[in-house]
């Protein structure tokens, strides 16, 4: 009888090694990356930073630098 539930446990651990081969590659990654369109182009939805206009690269860039700062451990202390 243990040796039923010793190959049996053998058994699920190669199909869930094998199961996790399986797996389907990320694509998410490759939607988000567009060479066609520049960055500061972006998207006229509800998700843009408030004060960004797309197409207006100045104000693009200084949306990022914004964020960056809101990021940096340094300027949150001060």
């Amino acid at each position: 009888m243990k040796l039923n539930f010793k190959t049996l446990g053998i058994c699920l651990a190669v199909g869930a090694l094998l199961a996790a081969c399986s797996e389907p590659p990320e694509i998410a990654a490759k939607a988000a990356k567009r060479p066609d369109v520049a960055p500061y182009m972006g998207a006229d939805n509800g998700f843009m930073t408030k004060g960004w206009t797309p197409g207006n690269q100045e104000s693009w860039a200084e949306a990022i630098n914004k964020r960056n700062q809101g990021q940096s451990e340094y300027s949150r202390i001060k």
